[in-house]
This record gives structure tokens, C-alpha cells and sequence, in this order.
């Protein structure tokens, strides 16, 4: 495993302005009231019935334009992903949270923008902390015109918990909603707030957290190396993999799920 200071999540030296302008909109259109109106959309998981690996088998149609570090598909950052975390010596759970943890990537397939599926997460309704990146581009979000938006804790109650906040819409929350019945919580914490930098790399946020979510965090920043950087230019040999990832899936999630 690579320490954290190596050249991943470095967005100042591309080749071309791809993130850059991907943040723009991210952070232009990623408002209360669009989060809240996607979440009833696609919280009712009427959109398509599929198993997962067919949702796997998907990814390979989508690139990521907020990820400066990788050219490989989303199937292939998925199985190395997994295989990290198995090679860690960690439980069967969180290999499987590893494989699956960028399947909400889906909603690309029902025409959502990627500025409404990828990129980092952060609270809406409540003001914007510094440490999320592109921060100057929130100056475009029209909840900056709500004074009540622009305070510490916005529409929310001190230390009400995260599953009180309404976070910014992506693919975290939408596999959220569509696993919520079959994993272990520090799964789903994972899955529905692994894109959340501002708060398990800056520890930002914790003004809204309980004391359960400060614990739950634990395992976010201890999956999130994993993530990052387990990534490769070299593409995982899936062959030999298949067997044990096949075996893996059917041991935690049924043959269909409702997206």
C-alpha cells in the first residue's frame, strides 16, 4: 500500500482542464432542493432490476471525469480495489464493499450528468466548509443566496447525525439506497460516505456528527487507502478472479436487486 503523500488526487498538474471544469458544474448545480428531488427519483428503486454483476459488467461504459488518477475502467479499479483490501488480510465484508463500492456509478446509463453521480460528496443546506475542493466554485450555487444555508449548521441540528444530513446527490447514496438491506453498517457507512474528503481526510463536519458517526468514520478512513491507492496502470488479471468474487456476491446480496 502507497502513503497518502504520493501523486494521487493531484489535481493541479493535467494535461487539460477535464476535472477542473467537471468541479465547475459539480458545484454550480449540486443544490438542496436538486439532491432532495433526486433522492425521491431514484430512492424509490423502480428504475431497472439487475444483478450486480451485470451493474459490474456496466462500468466498463463509464469514465470518471472527476478522477485525475486513473485511464483503466471502473471494472478494473473495482477489482483492485477488492483485491487490496483481501490481501490486507480484512473480512470477506469488506472485500465485497470494495468490489461494489462505485456500482451508484450506474446512474450515468439512466442519463444523469456526472456532475450529479461522481466527484466528492459534502453536506448541502448548511455552509460550504473550505477544505471541500474547488471550494470557489460554490460561488455559482444558488443556495448561496439563502442566508440560512450560509451558517455553520444550516437546517440542522448540532450533532444530528449524518443520516439527518442531506448530502450532496451521487453514486454513494444511490448504492447506498439500493444495498441498505443486506450489508453490515460499517459497509454501508463506507459505500454512502466514501467520497466524503471533507470530513474523513479533513475532519470537517463533525459539528453534525454523533458520536456513532465519529466511530463509523473509522472505517471510511480505513477503507478510503484502498481505494485510492490500490490504483494501477497495470489492469488486474481478471481470470483467475472471477471465481472468488462470483462466490462472494452470492454470499451477501441476492441474484436481482431493485435500482
Amino acid at each position: 500500500m502507497q502513503d497518502t503523500d504520493t501523486h494521487f488526487r493531484n489535481y493541479d498538474n493535467h494535461q487539460d482542464d477535464r476535472v477542473a471544469d467537471f468541479y465547475r458544474d459539480n458545484h454550480r448545480f449540486q443544490t438542496l432542493a436538486l439532491a432532495k428531488q433526486k433522492l425521491e427519483q431514484y430512492g424509490a428503486l423502480n428504475h431497472q432490476s439487475m444483478g450486480t454483476w451485470e451493474a459490474i459488467q456496466k462500468l466498463e461504459e463509464i469514465s470518471d471525469d472527476s478522477d485525475p488518477d486513473t485511464e483503466l475502467s471502473q471494472l478494473d479499479h473495482l477489482l483492485q480495489t477488492a483485491e487490496a483490501i483481501r490481501h490486507s488480510g480484512y473480512p470477506r465484508w469488506l472485500q465485497l464493499t470494495g468490489l461494489i463500492h462505485d456500482l451508484g456509478k450506474v446512474l450515468c446509463l439512466f442519463n444523469e450528468p456526472q456532475w450529479a453521480v461522481v466527484g466528492d460528496t459534502f453536506p448541502l443546506g448548511c455552509r460550504f466548509s473550505n477544505s471541500i475542493i474547488y471550494h470557489p466554485y460554490f460561488s455559482h450555487n444558488t443556495d448561496q443566496e439563502i442566508p440560512q444555508y450560509q451558517t455553520e449548521y444550516g437546517v440542522y441540528a448540532p450533532h444530528c447525525g449524518l443520516d439527518q444530513v442531506t448530502m450532496s446527490w451521487g453514486h454513494d447514496e444511490y448504492l447506498y439506497q439500493v444495498v441498505k438491506d443486506y450489508l453490515p453498517e460499517e459497509a454501508l457507512y463506507v459505500i454512502r460516505y466514501h467520497s466524503f474528503y471533507s470530513a474523513h481526510q479533513e475532519a470537517a463536519y463533525q459539528h453534525l456528527m454523533t458520536d456513532k458517526d465519529l466511530q463509523m468514520m473509522a472505517w471510511v478512513r480505513r477503507f478510503q487507502p484502498f481505494d485510492l491507492y490500490s490504483k494501477s496502470d497495470l489492469p488486474p488479471d481478471r481470470g483467475p478472479l472471477m471465481a472468488y468474487y462470483e462466490t462472494l456476491v452470492a454470499e451477501f446480496l441476492p441474484s436481482k436487486l431493485k435500482w
